[in-house]
């Protein structure tokens, strides 16, 4: 006799949800410094692709600076070409064992398509969790022996997590969405 969805594992797939979220907003490019945009970064070291976070320590000057202290003397220029090539328009600069990342200002039609870009990604997100809501009913319905009424009362529980989750969704995308429009 099953006895339908484990709340508690529901709630952790939609966190994963969540998670990746946070995670792909924080490769967005808002116009201030911050270490996390240079995690995605791949440095072709030692003849494999290593993430640029074991290569040296990553900070932030100031608010339109990063810096990589690279710990290789002879991967600074692999640091140099990986932060080039990522994609994200960056143009490092060397300064001895030092990699200096300057933010170039950001345009305004290039703020607006990162606003876009933060909505795609969160509607992928709602998208997860409300997978997760699906699978969570169906397990549901087809626990067997279950009474009607305790099908609804669960039923209403996954639907107010999901609510819940939504809602953090909605919430992270504002926050995100302001930070990219400030200039």
């Amino acid at each position: 006799m099953s006895d339908g969805p484990n709340l508690n594992e529901l709630e952790k797939r939609m966190d994963g949800a969540l998670a990746t979220l946070k995670t792909e907003y924080a490769g967005l490019r808002s116009g201030r410094a911050t270490a996390t945009l240079l995690e995605p970064v791949m440095v072709n070291a030692y003849g494999s692709d290593m993430p640029l976070n074991q290569c040296g320590t990553v900070g932030v000057s100031d608010a339109r600076t990063l810096s990589v202290q690279v710990w290789d003397k002879g991967l600074v220029g692999a640091v140099e070409k990986a932060i080039r090539d990522s994609g994200l328009g960056l143009n490092p600069v060397t300064d001895g064992q030092t990699v200096r990342v300057p933010m170039p200002p950001m345009t305004e039609e290039r703020r607006r398509d990162l606003a876009k870009m933060t909505g795609k990604y969160a509607e992928a997100a709602k998208v997860a969790v409300r997978n997760v809501r699906r699978d969570g009913m169906d397990e549901i319905k087809k626990a067997d022996g279950m009474p009607e009424d305790d099908q609804k009362k669960m039923g209403e529980q996954v639907q107010k997590l999901t609510d819940a989750k939504v809602k953090v969704i909605d919430e992270m995308h504002a926050a995100k969405e302001t930070e990219i429009m400030q200039v």
